[in-house]
């Protein structure tokens, strides 16, 4: 099977490593040539452009940096992408441009179906991300194969655009929940209580998340910060969170303040650094965890 990747770097690319090694002819186009000459160097074919990459493949993954790009790529590969094709966007994205390349797909004879994924660079590089999808279903089970590939789980949440509004919604989870564990590790040990021994505790009780039982052993604690999302990934997921709520008139009070903790009171820890670094920030603006 002839798979296309428009977006090659850690999560695309990824992707396209776990399809090959799977026996399947991929195909990647990304505008930053180092990327695509470590790809081939794999024996990933490199498209010259986005649209030769349409012409050429039955499926299209996309793995892009937000909406904008994503709608920017779908507007100049639309009229060359196959008919019975399908584009599954694993960006994370927005819902309302999910529905509206979904309406372009109609009209030129192509399915999109939003898959956005969970699980960072290493779980892309395993095949063990986890994707919420939302779209047309006879698209979706088509996809099965390639997902099986790719995936740990997969989890159909609705129709086109519910994909995205579910992962903005995890995404929105856990900023909270970083900003919350680390406040209770700091109440905890004010206490006498050891962050160790705390984080066993919640995580044998209601509180636990994949936050305290992942982020926190994994990348907090032995000081690693090393999970390849950066602060200025979350910080734009945190955003589309607010706009989300904006544009369905929903009120976020609490994740409002916590947002404005990512957005406004961080400013101390770059874009660049590891996204987990936001629990080393206290409202007194000192790193305490």
């Amino acid at each position: 099977m002839k798979i296309g990747v428009i977006g090659c770097g850690n999560m695309g690319g990824g992707m396209a490593r776990q399809l090959l090694a799977a026996g399947h002819t991929m195909v990647c186009y990304d505008p930053d040539a180092d990327t695509l000459d470590k790809l081939q160097a794999d024996g990933v074919k490199a498209a010259a452009s986005a649209g030769e990459l349409a012409r050429s493949v039955q499926y299209i993954i996309l793995s892009l940096p937000k909406a904008a790009v994503v709608e920017a790529v779908m507007q100049e590969i639309g009229s060359d992408i196959r008919q019975g094709s399908i584009v599954l966007d694993t960006s994370t994205s927005e819902p309302a441009t999910s529905q509206a390349m979904s309406e372009l797909g109609a009209a030129h004879g192509f399915s999109f179906i939003d898959g956005p994924v969970s699980g960072g660079p290493s779980a892309a590089n395993a095949g063990t991300m986890t994707m919420l999808l939302g779209g047309e279903l006879s698209a979706i089970e088509e996809l099965k194969p390639l997902l099986d590939i790719i995936t740990a789980k997969t989890v159909i949440v609705g129709g086109s655009g519910a994909g995205h509004a579910a992962k903005i919604a995890n995404n929105m989870l856990c900023a909270a929940n970083l900003v919350l564990v680390a406040e209770a590790i700091r109440l905890g040990e004010a206490s006498g209580v050891q962050a160790q021994d705390l984080l066993e505790g919640i995580n044998a009780g209601s509180g636990r998340s994949g936050v305290s039982e992942v982020n926190f052993p994994r990348w907090v604690l032995n000081d690693a910060f090393d999970s390849g999302f950066t602060m200025g990934l979350m910080r734009k997921d945190v955003g589309l969170a607010l706009d989300l709520a904006k544009s369905t008139r929903v009120e976020l009070p609490g994740f409002t303040e916590i947002a404005d903790l990512w957005l406004n009171q961080s400013t101390h820890i770059s874009d660049s650094a590891d996204f987990n670094e936001i629990v080393k920030y206290d409202d007194r603006g000192n790193d305490s965890v």
